[in-house]
Formats: structure tokens, C-alpha cells, sequence
């Protein structure tokens, strides 16, 4: 007769964050962008009860505003939205989250050049992404900083976000 053992998971912690895919969203200050693409890609793990296979942090190339909330206008165009923006920024620690995530995902052009800028070889390099290359609406090339503008600038990055951590969630399904 065979017995068949189950462990619980949360004996062996670091062994399941390892199985987790790890997805980590850059912008320049950490206080707009990424920490709304956290929030939202967030909201859809949860609605998708994923919690133990995928989880995410964002973080900044520029240390302009760490140890702050995300700016406030951000905050209250998310909160409309049914996303809260809990995240603290951070500038991202080349040495620890080339080695902790799986996805380095920059809000733009200049994030992803600044990203590979950091990466230590070939390895990490690999694991850097536009946010845009997710989009099923294909529209933008970019996610927009928001920070000098408007409310509709505020709007355009969620909906682009919106399009693009629905992609990233199917493709880490896939």
C-alpha cells in the first residue's frame, strides 16, 4: 500500500516562492506607472484565486522618490477604479531582483534601457520587457508618464495597463 503525503506549503515557504512566477514592473520614480501595473496585475491574481503561483513588486530605476506612497492623483484615479495603491517606491536592487524575478517588465523604452543598462549578463537581460509587448489592443508602444499631465493621462495609463497585465496574465498561464 502506497500513502500519499500532503505537506502543507506553508512548512517549506521558500521552496513555494520559488515555484511562483515573479514579475516585477519598473518606471523612472516608482510612484505612478509600475506601482498601478502592481495594483491592477494584483487585482486580476487575486480574482483569479492565483495568489500561490504568480505574485509581483514594482520598483523605479531612479531612487528620486523612494520610501514614498504613489503620487496621490494615481492613488484616487486607481481607487475609481477598484485598485489600491499600497506599494512604497523603491529603486530596483540589480543584485537581488535579477535573481528573485522571472519578469522585469519597464513602462517604457528609456525603463527597458536602463534596465538592461543594470543587468549583470545575458541571463538577466532575458528577463526584461516592455509592459506594451503584453497588450492584446496593440495600440500603444508605451505606457505614458503620466505625472506632468492630466486626469486623461492618468485614465490612459490604467486602461493601457488594463490591456497589458491581462496579456501577462494569459501568457504566464500559457
Amino acid at each position: 500500500m502506497v500513502v500519499i503525503l500532503e505537506i502543507p506549503l506553508f512548512l517549506f515557504p521558500e521552496q513555494f516562492e520559488k515555484n511562483m512566477k515573479q514579475v516585477l514592473f519598473v518606471c523612472l520614480g516608482n510612484i505612478c506607472r509600475s506601482p498601478s501595473a502592481e495594483a491592477v496585475f494584483n487585482a486580476m491574481i487575486e480574482r483569479n484565486k492565483l495568489e500561490h503561483e504568480i505574485s509581483c513588486d514594482s520598483a523605479g530605476t531612479a531612487a528620486y522618490h523612494e520610501g514614498e506612497p504613489a503620487d496621490y492623483r494615481m492613488r484616487q484615479f486607481a481607487q475609481k477604479r477598484g485598485y489600491n495603491l499600497t506599494s512604497i517606491s523603491r529603486p530596483v536592487n540589480p543584485k537581488v531582483d535579477f535573481d528573485r524575478f522571472d519578469y522585469i517588465i519597464g513602462m517604457d523604452r528609456q525603463n527597458v534601457r536602463d534596465l538592461k543598462s543594470m543587468a549583470r549578463n545575458e541571463n538577466d537581460r532575458e528577463k526584461i520587457f516592455l509592459m506594451t509587448d503584453f497588450c492584446v489592443d496593440g495600440q500603444y508602444d508605451s505606457v505614458p508618464d503620466p505625472y506632468y499631465g492630466g486626469a486623461a493621462g492618468f485614465e490612459l495609463v490604467l486602461d493601457i495597463l488594463e490591456d497589458a497585465c491581462s496579456g501577462l496574465l494569459r501568457r504566464l498561464q500559457e
